[in-house]
């Protein structure tokens, strides 16, 4: 991967471009105005375009990019705030002051929803087993403003390490978290959202095992959350209590007390 600047730059873009090539190892390559496409042909690597207000990976051989957005997180925290109910809410029972676990961050919208209801005095760490959208998506929930100040701090309290969860797992203590959440519908709906059509060609998708359901248990002090499509077997296979949604692809399931 190269790293560069959008296509109208000046002086402070470019020495910023500079530390984000430095911060992850990578080129730094002058635009001189060249397409993003002429870059991949003639470097044959990805590309990083540092913008005013973003970074965004453009995947060699596709026109799509991946860059952070909050999406569905931004209207779910202010259904929360005008005291609406948010599924995941419901099924974690979160509150203020407890600590989140979220082993598949994705684009980080069940993390901002949670990290908004745990606040100040709790704590949300999210994994990403990729070292390129983990930096994109701390990056991201760091200095993105959307206007709306309590998303924004929310956003900016998540904890984002770049690991895969099964490992990170194996390295807690015991009930070190208040909720350990697990995600493998992410593959299939976060594609759908703004911003992330070049997501597929970093993500990492590791399947939530059944080792992994067991860590998570022993690391959980209250519960293990798990999303999963309305079909799956590991609902019943690992005893999840099931929070059925009517015409929702997928369900919440529950272990508590772990």
């Amino acid at each position: 991967m190269i790293v560069t600047t959008a296509g109208r730059t000046n002086k402070e873009m470019t020495d910023y471009a500079n530390k984000v090539a430095a911060e992850l190892n990578r080129s730094f390559v002058k635009r001189n105005d060249v397409p993003v496409h002429k870059l991949h042909e003639q470097y044959e690597q990805d590309v990083l375009v540092v913008g005013k207000n973003r970074l965004a990976i453009y995947p060699r051989g596709t026109e799509e990019s991946f860059f952070f957005h909050p999406n569905s997180a931004m209207f779910r925290v202010k259904r929360l705030m005008r005291g609406e109910h948010d599924p995941f809410v419901q099924a974690a029972q979160l509150e203020s002051g407890m600590t989140v676990l979220d082993c598949t961050l994705g684009m980080a919208s069940d993390s901002i929803v949670a990290s908004y209801i745990v606040g100040e005095s709790g704590k949300v760490t999210g994994l990403e087993g990729n070292e390129y959208m983990a930096y994109i998506m701390e990056n991201g929930l760091k200095t993105w403003s959307s206007t709306v100040s309590e998303i924004d701090e929310a956003m900016q309290r998540i904890d984002v390490k770049q690991t895969e969860h099964y490992a990170f797992l194996t390295q807690c203590e015991d009930n070190s978290y208040d909720v350990v959440y697990l995600d493998p519908m992410f593959e299939e709906t976060v594609i759908e959202s703004d911003g992330i059509k070049g997501l597929k060609h970093f993500a990492l998708y590791h399947d939530i095992t059944d080792e992994t359901i067991a860590e998570a248990k022993r690391v959980a002090r209250k519960r293990v959350v798990l999303k999963d499509h309305f079909r799956s077997s590991r609902f019943e296979k690992h005893n999840f209590h099931v929070y059925k949604r009517r015409s929702a692809k997928f369900h919440f399931g529950v272990i508590a007390p772990c």
